[in-house]
């Protein structure tokens, strides 16, 4: 798909990825509708990008600010592409988090994309062609401890985008996933990137990561995991998960140490 002159609305835009995405899009010369719940970073990522992009302070998590943002896109005449990129992590054993985190999780990573998806669809098929890409996570195809209700989001995500893309593969709207592995942004908090160097686990750049989304869309493609060995765990989990579980295990006294720090 050619994104010059695409109208994109991308949700989570002031986060790290969010910003790296946005300044490779507006390079693209896509007219770019951009939101975020915090007034101080709409101002930030207004600054950075400049003024000829639409900005609009909405909570996703909430249905007024979805609405919000509908109404937004239907003021311009509609979109050609949703980026669902916004959302929330949390590292803690299961049992130690609160009930309304778990809530709250779900709601930003799960269900607020699946509603605002369902909300734009009408916009989406007026077009000749047009996409959704759900931003999900390497954990999204295995589960990870310390990350339980995590990986139970985006695997929810990844589901319900193959699910959808079967749908509308008679449509103009064309629907895809993108699993990145640990990414260099505020979403990894210290005990995060902490467990990581311990694991030996890869950090990628924001600006990997928004490369390999803007050749996801370019090229048409429905399915991209990120990172190596990560893709390789993706394939043996799906075909021989007792490997890939022995391996956690191995790591749960180390993972625990953190979790618990």
């Amino acid at each position: 798909m050619q994104l010059t002159n695409k109208r994109i609305l991308v949700t989570g835009a002031s986060g790290g990825i969010g910003k790296a995405l946005c300044r490779s899009l507006e390079q693209h010369n896509a007219k770019l509708i951009l939101t975020c719940h915090n007034q101080q970073m709409l101002n930030e990522l207004k600054q950075s990008l400049g003024y000829t992009h639409q900005y609009e302070l909405a909570d996703i998590s909430r249905h007024q600010g979805r609405e919000l943002i509908v109404k937004a896109c239907e003021q311009i005449g509609g979109i050609d592409g949703l980026i669902n990129l916004a959302g929330i992590m949390d590292f803690n054993l299961f049992e130690s988090q609160s009930a309304e985190l778990i809530s709250k999780t779900l709601e930003i990573n799960t269900l607020a994309p699946i509603l605002l998806c369902h909300s734009l669809l009408p916009q989406l098929k007026s077009k000749t062609e047009a996409f959704v890409l759900n931003v999900g996570s390497i954990f999204g195809s295995i589960g990870h401890p310390g990350f339980t209700v995590y990986c139970a989001s985006k695997a929810a995500i990844k589901g319900f985008s193959e699910a959808l893309a079967r749908e509308l593969a008679d449509t103009s709207v064309s629907v895809a996933y993108i699993a990145p592995r640990a990414t260099n942004t505020r979403l990894n908090n210290s005990k995060v990137n902490e467990l990581n160097k311990a694991l030996g686990n890869k950090t990628d750049s924001p600006e990997y990561v928004a490369a390999q989304i803007i050749h996801l869309l370019e090229k048409g493609q429905s399915l991209r995991y990120l990172g190596w060995p990560e893709k390789l765990f993706v394939r043996l989990n799906a075909i021989f998960p007792s490997i890939v579980h022995k391996a956690l295990v191995g790591k749960l006294k180390i993972i625990k140490q953190f979790a618990n720090s």
